[in-house]
């Protein structure tokens, strides 16, 4: 018999949300690390894909985390740091993802990068 593994006291998405993050803050998952597959971790919790989809987009809305289409989901902050950096860091892998997709070769992003620097001079 599987053991219940949720509260049933708020939305469960929200359970497996909390639950990753907590994660993050233990360092068991850590800055980079790739997350479950959607269906992976939905079989592992007992619970409905679409679930475990709502609670990795409440992750992402809160800066833990960045998901990339056909990549997956990766956890894109250190607790440690601010929210604020958190989440800029996600706007900025998501464009650089978003480039990519679009064609952007590693040196026409590091161009890129590069330009965006000399600015500051």
């Amino acid at each position: 018999m599987k053991q219940n593994l949720f509260s049933g006291k708020r939305d469960v998405y929200l359970e497996v949300a909390e639950r990753y993050e907590r994660y993050i803050r233990l360092g068991v998952l850590r800055d980079g690390d790739k997350l479950p597959s959607v269906r992976t971790a939905a079989g592992e919790l007992g619970v409905n894909p679409n679930t475990v989809q709502r609670a990795y987009a409440y992750l992402e809305e809160q800066g833990l985390i960045c998901t990339m289409p056909k990549k997956g989901a990766f956890v894109t902050v250190s607790l440690a740091s601010s929210s604020g950096d958190a989440t800029l860091r996600t706007r900025i892998l998501k464009t650089f993802s978003e480039y990519r997709e679009q064609g952007a070769s590693y040196e026409e992003m590091t161009e890129l990068l590069k330009e965006a620097y000399n600015d500051r001079d």
